[in-house]
Parts: structure tokens; sequence; C-alpha cells
């Protein structure tokens, strides 16, 4: 497909709206053209024209640049805009044909983590869940990426319950105890995202990434399933791999900067 013709100057300039982007704070004139590639003199034409456009400010006294209001306008009207399940379900189809297994996105409801998109694969197995469907907190790989990143005041009740009903049904492949729960969690939170073998499901591995806003709270989990005997259930294996990379690349797409 051709490439379309578009105005250079536009797309070199933004060069310098990008690196304040990613700096640390204010910058001086020098740097910030190194950083940019660009000559001092080249890029202090570009922001002349920024500063009238008020996409960058420079402080009187220290002279370094910074973005201005337009910039904050703009990134502010485009993280109003955004819709993280929307822009999650455009990628699971490609995602899905790396990992080679079913895939399902999953959100905080009223009552917990929520399946509200679900991508079967060719070689999927028969498993009982359906949209809507609440996963619970302890057992499922979903619950627990949730429970990792939610914070403690909301999800230790709601642990507690599981705790007790876990207890109830003599089950022995959850925590027995919320410290347990917790240790569980803070794995998790070290790991970057939650895997279970033949806890739910039986014959059944799932993992769950985190993906998360500009506020840096979890907007949602990307959820893989597959049977012990075809899925990759290592960390950094062939499914845990892209599925990380997904989630970063969408948190970053979000307006995460973690």
């Amino acid at each position: 497909m051709k490439e379309r013709a578009g105005i250079q100057s536009v797309e070199v300039g933004f060069g310098l709206l990008e690196v304040l982007s990613r700096a640390a704070g204010p910058l001086m004139l020098r740097d910030l053209a190194a950083a940019a590639g660009m000559s001092a003199a080249k890029a202090h034409r570009y922001l002349v024209s920024f500063q009238r456009l008020q996409l960058v400010v420079q402080d009187a006294s220290s002279t370094r640049y910074d973005l201005g209001p337009a910039s904050l306008k703009l990134g502010l009207a485009s993280l109003s805009r955004l819709d993280a399940v929307k822009l999650a379900r455009e990628r699971i189809a490609p995602l899905m044909e790396k990992v080679g297994h079913t895939l399902a996105l999953a959100v905080w409801g009223n009552h917990g983590p929520t399946i509200v998109h679900w991508e079967e694969s060719p070689q999927a197995v028969t498993v009982n869940l359906r949209l809507g469907d609440v996963m619970p907190l302890l057992s499922s790989a979903t619950g627990r990426c949730f429970a990792a990143y939610l914070s403690k005041e909301a999800i230790t009740p709601l642990l507690k319950d599981e705790i007790a009903r876990a207890q109830k049904q003599g089950r022995g492949d959850v925590p027995a105890s919320l410290t347990e729960a917790r240790a569980m969690l803070d794995d998790v939170r070290q790991r970057g995202a939650a895997r279970v073998v033949d806890t739910l499901l039986p014959g059944i591995v799932g993992f769950c990434v985190p993906v998360f806003d500009s506020d840096g709270h979890i907007a949602l989990g990307i959820v893989a399933l597959g049977p012990t005997g075809t899925f990759d259930p290592e960390w950094d294996g062939a499914v845990d791999r892209p599925l990380r990379a997904a989630a970063r690349q969408l948190s970053s797409d979000l307006g995460y900067a973690g």
C-alpha cells in the first residue's frame, strides 16, 4: 500500500513533544534538542511555534521547557474517549493467533471480576464459562489478578468470605487463611501476572495479566485458557510472553506510564 504524503516538518517537530512527554521534568534547550536528535537552533524554531500554540511553555527564570496547557487539554480529551475493552477486543484475534488458545477479557463488576468478552480458539476445549460469569478470587487466575491489584480495603472482606466457603467445602487447593491469601497475591504482584493449573477447572491452565489505566488502576484483565496437554504453563513461556506484551502495549495506549 502506497504511503500517504504528510507534512514532514510536523512529524519532526513532534519529536520534541515526545521527548518532553517522557522526561521526568522540564528540560534545557540543549538537552531537549539532543534527545530529539536535532540542533539547538532547529529545535528553538519549533519551540517558538509550539509556545504560540501553548503546546510548550518556557520558565522565565530557568529557561527550561515543559509541556503547556494545550498539551494537557489534548491528553485529557484523548483519555476521556478511550474505551479499554473496545481497544482490547480489537487486539484479541491477532493475539489468539500467537498464543493458540482461548482468550477472554474481564473487568471488575458489581460482584467481582466479570467476563465481558470471549474468543474461542479452534482448538478450544469445552469449559463451563459464559459471558457475564463472575470469577472466584482465590481459585481463578482472573480473580487472583484483580485481587492483587485492587485496594486491600475493597478486597479483604471478599477474600474472607471466599476463604470461609472454601474451608466449608474442604478445598485444599486455595489459601486457607488471609495471611496465605495475601502471600499469594504478593507473588502475583511480583510476577506481574496470575496463573492457575488444575484449580478452577480440572485439566485447564489459566493465565491472567493486568492492563492498567492512566491512573495506574487495573482496567481489565487479559485471560488465556487451555488444556494442560498443549498449553505452555511456564512463566516467560509461549503463552505468558505474548500475553504480557499485549497487556503492556494496551496499558501504554491507555496512558499508563508505570
